[in-house]
C-alpha cells in the first residue's frame, strides 16, 4: 500500500478542498489531483439511507420514512412492498439495504431498521427474497433474524449498517443510542460490532465466548455511531464512527479489541467536558484517523474500480456536517498510524452514503428531503 506521510496529506487536503462549481441539476464538476470528476445528478428522495447495486446494474435504494425503491440508473424508481414497518423518528426508520453474496442464486435481500417494542427503541435486521417479475417488485418471505437487546428510551445511534466479509459471514454496527455506558457493557450488544453467520445465527468462533450468551455475538467492543464499514483488497475490515464533540475516527477492526468508548475519545462531551484522549491509555485499541473539526461520516466505501485507477485501494467516506466526499489512503504513516485523508471535495450538501457502481462510477446519496441520487466520473477532456 502507498504510504502517504502527514505531511504530504496535509499539503495535498490544502490543494484539493474545492468548491463545486454548480449545484444545478444538469450537473457540475469538482475537481481533485490531476483528475477532473463530472457530478451528473439522476434523480431525487426522501431522506434516501443507503443503495446498493443489483446485478444488472439497478439499485435498491432505502428512505428513512420506511420505503425502499428499485432505482434504474436513468432514475426511474418503483416502490418495493414487504418493507417491514420502522419506528420512523430522530435518527430511526430505514436502514440498510445489502445483498447475500450468492444473490444471483437466492434473490436474498437484508434490510436494518429501527423498530419499537417493550422498553422503547432498537435497531433490527430482517432478510427476504427480491421478486422482480411482476410489475411490482416485492419483498417475500420476510424474516427478522437480528436485534439490538435491550431497547431503550432513545431514537438515536442506532448505526445498524451491514456488510458481508470475503468469507461470507455477515458484520452488523450496532450503536449505543447516545447512551455512551452500553458500549462497555457485555450484557447488551450496543455499542458493538456483531459477527453473524448469514442466517442470524452466532458463529462459535467469535471472540468474546465466554462473557455470556449476548456477548458470543461480538467481535469488537468500545464504539460510538458507526454508520460506515466495509473490506478492503486485503480481507481487513475497516469501520468510522461519529465522536461527540470531536473525535470522529476511522478504525480497524480487529476480533476482541475494545475501542474505548466512551471512556476515552479524542473529542469531548457535549456538555464540554472533556474525555481522556486514546493516547492517554494503551488498554484501548487507537482509531487510524481521527478527526477534529468532524467531518460527521456517513457511507463508506474502499474503491476497486477501472474507471478511476489511480484511486484504487482508498476508502470514500460521505460527510454530513463537512458537506464532502472525503478521501482517505490506507498505508503505514510516520506517527504508525495506517490511513490518512488525502483529498476532500466539498460537495454543497450533506453526504448520506457512497456506493460503487458495476463499471466503477462513484454514486453518492445526498441527504435530506429532496437528497439527490449523483453519479461520479471522469470528465472528458474537452480539448
Amino acid at each position: 500500500m502507498t504510504k502517504i506521510t502527514p505531511t504530504i496529506a496535509a499539503s495535498f487536503i490544502g490543494a484539493v478542498l474545492l468548491s463545486t462549481t454548480a449545484l444545478a441539476q444538469e450537473g457540475f464538476t469538482i475537481n481533485g489531483g490531476d483528475q477532473a470528476v463530472s457530478v451528473t445528478p439522476v434523480t431525487e428522495f426522501d431522506e434516501p439511507w443507503a443503495m446498493t447495486f443489483l446485478p444488472d446494474g439497478t439499485m435498491l435504494v432505502t428512505e428513512k420514512g420506511g420505503t425502499l425503491l428499485h432505482v434504474t440508473q436513468g432514475g426511474e424508481k418503483t416502490e418495493v412492498s414487504g418493507v417491514p414497518a420502522v419506528a420512523y423518528g430522530g435518527q430511526g426508520g430505514l436502514g440498510d439495504v445489502v445483498l447475500h453474496p450468492n444473490f444471483a442464486e437466492n434473490d436474498m435481500v437484508y434490510l436494518s431498521y429501527a423498530e419499537e417494542g417493550e422498553g422503547g427503541y432498537g435497531a433490527a435486521l430482517a432478510r427476504g427474497t427480491l421478486d422482480l417479475s411482476g410489475d411490482s417488485p416485492a419483498l417475500r418471505d420476510v424474516n427478522v433474524i437480528w436485534r439490538q437487546a435491550p431497547k431503550v428510551d432513545s431514537q438515536k445511534h442506532y448505526s445498524h449498517r451491514i456488510v458481508f466479509s470475503p468469507d461470507g459471514m455477515m458484520f452488523v454496527t450496532s450503536g449505543e443510542h447516545q447512551e455512551q455506558t452500553p458500549a462497555q457493557d457485555m450484557d447488551t450488544n450496543l455499542g458493538k460490532i456483531v459477527r453473524l453467520n448469514d442466517d442470524g445465527s452466532v458463529p462459535d468462533d467469535n471472540p468474546f465466548q465466554d462473557q455470556g450468551d449476548l456477548a458470543r455475538q461480538f467481535w469488537s467492543v468500545g464504539h460510538r455511531n458507526m454508520l460506515g464499514i466495509a473490506f478492503d483488497g486485503d480481507g481487513q475490515l475497516w469501520a468510522h464512527e461519529m465522536g461527540p464533540r470531536g473525535g470522529d475516527e476511522l478504525n480497524r477492526i480487529v476480533a476482541g479489541e475494545n475501542y474505548g468508548w466512551p471512556v476515552v475519545s479524542n473529542g469531548d462531551n457535549y456538555s464540554g467536558s472533556q474525555i481522556p484522549d486514546h493516547d492517554t491509555n494503551d488498554s484501548f485499541k487507537k482509531p487510524e484517523v481521527s478527526w477534529n473539526p468532524v467531518i460527521s461520516p456517513a457511507g463508506f466505501v474502499i474503491y476497486d474500480g477501472e474507471m478511476f485507477p489511480e484511486w484504487q485501494g482508498d476508502g470514500f467516506i460521505g460527510g454530513l456536517s463537512s458537506k464532502a466526499l472525503i478521501r482517505v489512503g490506507f498505508g503505514e504513516q510516520e506517527d504508525g498510524t495506517l490511513g490518512a485523508e488525502t483529498e476532500r471535495f466539498d460537495m454543497g450538501e450533506r453526504i448520506r452514503e457512497v456506493e460503487q457502481g458495476p463499471d466503477g462510477a462513484l454514486w453518492l446519496l445526498e441527504d435530506g428531503d429532496g437528497g439527490r441520487l449523483l453519479k461520479l466520473t471522469p470528465q472528458e477532456d474537452a480539448s
